[in-house]
């Protein structure tokens, strides 16, 4: 137990203290501001605030946890040893930056808030982050600061326990066209036929009809081999489907089907099943409402795990109606095509909503990657990259998360890549 004294106990400092310190070192917090409590604890304490009551071990406080509202200013990142730092502080302080309205302003997304340029469909773009611009994208920052304050929870208090922690694996499949020809109805398969036909995909087309004559498996149909793998792991593992309309015709199927539903309850038989809401209902409540209505009646259990088409996340407007809804956990907070952290942290975090200054109980459940991102930059490295970012996270146990798609675990030669990570690598860290 560590005992803070603050001037103030505002929401902000309460949030990002006990996501540090309970969530990342596993440490409970309480919190003072009557100074002669503060005096007489006899257990590990710290003081955080403008100036030190003492000689006690203080962190110098920015300013920012402090406020309400959001404001837009300059943020100076400065090297710090193997990191970077921001919201410099005076050498009064036990650290040289106030790291916890830095992870504040992280895992808030406070930038996404603020006016930015979006992309064709409304997202966030990695390139506006202040972690792609100064360089620090691809370290779990907020991890590595929470284990730098640490190391100064041990210089003042030497007998002090902290529990052992290891790095939690979590893959996550997303399974918005779970089969490239079978259960598309007459019509689709028609305009596949003549699309085909017009691009000369002859190849397709042999294929579309073997697949649809039942002679030959569909190439997007991995799901028993993801379900034998994955029951054979130690990790979890959650896989998602899409119910309502894909954004591309193509990709788009009949999900009211019988052996559609069949699909869905085989896979929750042995893993956790998740739903991807599509792009039209996340601007519309009732749909979002709708859709995660019939996965419920598909598989019997109330959702507890969602993902955003698109991987659109549209502050803080989606996250609220999540909560509405009642959905636990969200696994949406990654750049689609950019490797790294967006929230700066490995470890899921409760998303805090800025515009009304509160605590949800909605766990954001942070990705480092999905595998769009190796497709330009990262196509020609893809193992290193990820061993890279597997070992960040060892080195804070934390929780690596890589969104894989159902079509990347087909048999083929391109995606055997894909499959060793999953199957063999992946584990070797569970």
């Amino acid at each position: 137990m560590l005992l803070i004294y603050t001037q103030k106990i505002t929401p902000r400092i309460s949030y990002i203290f006990k996501h540090i310190c309970l969530r990342i070192l596993g440490v409970d917090v309480i919190f003072t501001s009557v100074i002669e409590e503060f005096i007489a604890h006899t257990g590990p304490k710290i003081s955080y605030g403008k100036k030190p009551l003492g000689n006690e071990l203080f962190f110098q406080s920015h300013g920012l946890l402090e406020q309400q509202g959001l404001e837009s200013f300059e943020v100076t990142v400065k090297k710090w040893g193997e990191t970077y730092g921001f919201f410099a502080v005076s050498n009064t302080s036990g650290l040289p930056f106030d790291i916890f309205a830095s992870s504040f302003y992280m895992i808030t997304r406070y930038e996404e808030y603020l006016p930015h340029v979006k992309d064709e469909l409304g997202r966030f773009m990695a390139s506006e982050s202040l972690a792609f611009k100064e360089g620090f994208l691809q370290q779990p920052i907020v991890d590595i600061w929470a284990y730098l304050f640490k190391s100064k929870l041990l210089e003042a208090f030497p007998d002090m326990k902290f529990p052992q922690k290891k790095i939690a694996i979590h893959p996550v499949i997303e399974a918005a066209q779970p089969y490239a020809y079978k259960q598309k109805g007459l019509f689709r398969s028609l305009v596949g036929y003549v699309n085909s036909l017009f691009k000369g995909k002859l190849r397709s087309i042999f294929t579309r009809t073997q697949v649809i004559l039942g002679i030959k498996r569909d190439p997007l149909d991995t799901f028993k081999w993801i379900v034998n793998k994955a029951t054979r792991s130690d990790f979890n593992f959650t896989i998602f489907f899409l119910l309502g309309n894909s954004l591309s015709f193509n990709e788009s199927m009949n999900t009211h089907r019988q052996k559609f539903k069949l699909l869905i309850k085989y896979v929750s038989d042995y893993k956790e099943v998740g739903l991807i809401f599509s792009f039209n209902s996340l601007c519309n409540y009732e749909m979002l409402k709708s859709e995660k209505r019939r996965i419920e009646e598909i598989t019997n259990r109330k959702l507890s795990n969602s993902m955003n088409s698109e991987y659109l996340v549209n502050l803080p407007d989606i996250y609220r109606h999540l909560v509405e809804l009642e959905v636990k956990r969200d696994f949406t907070m990654v750049f689609r095509d950019t490797v790294g952290f967006r929230a700066g942290t490995c470890t899921p975090f409760l998303f805090y909503d800025l515009d009304y200054e509160i605590k949800t109980p909605l766990i954001v459940h942070p990705a480092a990657m999905t595998t769009l991102a190796f497709q330009k930059k990262y196509a020609s490295d893809i193992e290193k990259t990820v061993y890279r970012l597997l070992n960040s996270v060892a080195e804070v146990n934390g929780t690596f998360t890589m969104i894989f798609s159902n079509k990347d675990l087909s048999s083929t030669e391109s995606n055997k890549v894909w499959r060793n990570i999953f199957a063999e690598k992946l584990q070797e860290y569970a």
